[in-house]
């Protein structure tokens, strides 16, 4: 096999992006391997109740924080009926952006 494992232990202290530098050298050749991870908190799951009258709209303004070392642009992706907001959300680093979720009910 031409292939050679290179074990790495990462071990983060807080959520963020970690980036890091391989720099593997021969004398014969050398090369620069560049690593990102991204570390979420562990609970990442949320649960959000609307209760509102048929055909009419509620909106829940989601605040979303960037504790990374870099802006974020985040895609959103919803899933069922009625729901609706922007498919990206771009937050400034250290800043907090607000994702808007509309919800309009078509049926009780």
């Amino acid at each position: 096999s031409d292939a050679a494992e290179l074990p790495i232990k990462f071990i983060p202290r807080h959520p963020g992006c970690y980036h890091c530098q391989i720099l593997l050298k021969s004398s014969c050749d050398v090369r620069v391997y560049e690593i990102e991870c991204v570390v979420n908190e562990d609970h990442v799951e949320a649960e959000i109740e609307f209760l509102t009258p048929v055909y009419r709209t509620v909106i829940q303004d989601i605040p979303i924080s960037n504790i990374s070392s870099q802006n974020q642009k985040l895609e959103a992706i919803l899933e069922g009926q009625g729901f609706y907001g922007p498919p990206l959300i771009n937050v400034g680093l250290g800043e907090t952006a607000v994702y808007p979720l509309m919800f309009k009910p078509i049926v009780e």
